[in-house]
């Protein structure tokens, strides 16, 4: 399979920091990645409950509701 040369982004390995503190690598076009979840501790994996407020979505949503 070819490629037209120079139009393509540099295909690297990237480091993924997870806010766990996990790290693992993969590749990717962007040098360090950071994920708020990974393998390591979403629930789906791990079995256990995890509460997860992005961006103060739930104090917005008792605001707007009153709880």
């Amino acid at each position: 399979m070819f490629v037209k040369a120079g139009i393509h982004p540099e295909f690297k390995i990237t480091k993924v920091t997870c806010a766990c503190g996990e790290t693992f690598e993969t590749g990717s076009v962007k040098e360090n990645l950071r994920v708020e979840i990974c393998s390591k501790c979403h629930p789906f994996f791990t079995g256990k409950q995890k509460f997860v407020d992005t961006g103060g979505r739930v104090e917005r949503f008792k605001k707007k509701y009153n709880m």
